[in-house]
């Protein structure tokens, strides 16, 4: 009876990730858009699967702010309001100029040359996305897991693991994506991210940190725009 219970637990965990994943693969995807209902008995039926690890699924994806839940009402992708686009922007400016700070100061030769591939293939991404060629949400996809691994990067050779932790676990990125997404920010300049590469390898500490605060703040008042009206204009919607 334990070994089956144990196996169950194991099968319900691993059902429960991969539910998890799917949803939020979804979401960042914008398959699935800001304040959309989300029903529990649609993506169990979707997904094959019974209602438990789907409501786990969205438990977790709660935890992390992506998804949030009312009583009586139902659960819906997050749609939030202007300030708290703002506030998030804010904990990623801290995190990321400090990161940015320490990178300065810190990262090697070898890892700056790193740095500089990683820019020149990452901007090249963004200008594919934003000439129009190529729209694909899969290779959209592609980019902003691209340009995730390219600032945890920074983080990892400033060499202080919880900061990168920080980063990672406040999912300071994983909105900025979100929200790039859903607002359709226009086009990101040809050179953004060898530009402040370029600061950042510079070794200077007061650079680098201008260079990476601009960085987070650019375009932020357009996707505030985008999306102000929805956060009002969107209610919640009740779903099985």
């Amino acid at each position: 009876m334990a070994q089956t219970s144990k196996k169950e637990s194991a099968e319900r965990v691993s059902l429960s990730e991969h539910a998890y994943y799917t949803i939020r693969e979804r979401i960042l995807k914008g398959a699935i858009p800001l304040g959309a209902p989300l029903s529990r008995r649609r993506l169990a039926a979707e997904l094959g699967m019974s209602l438990l690890p789907v409501a786990e699924a969205l438990q977790a994806l709660e935890a992390d702010g992506l998804v949030e839940s009312r009583p009586r009402v139902g659960t819906r992708v997050c749609l939030p309001t202007a300030g708290e686009i703002r506030e998030r922007y804010e904990v990623r400016e801290a995190l990321e100029s400090q990161a940015a700070r320490l990178y300065a100061v810190k990262a090697t030769a070898r890892e700056k040359r790193e740095m500089e591939r990683m820019a020149e293939h990452l901007d090249a991404m963004f200008n594919r996305s934003a000439s129009g060629t190529d729209h694909d949400r899969d290779f959209l996809y592609a980019v902003h897991s691209y340009h995730l691994e390219f600032h945890l990067r920074i983080a990892e050779f400033a060499r202080c693991q919880v900061l990168r932790e920080l980063i990672e676990k406040n999912h300071v990125l994983i909105f900025n994506w979100l929200f790039d997404v859903a607002a359709s920010r226009p086009p990101l300049p040809a050179r953004f991210h060898r530009e402040l590469t370029e600061s950042l390898n510079r070794g200077k500490i007061d650079t680098a940190d201008k260079a990476m605060r601009s960085h987070v703040r650019y375009g932020i008042e357009s996707i505030v725009a985008a999306l102000r009206d929805r956060a009002t204009d969107v209610p919640f919607q009740r779903v099985k």
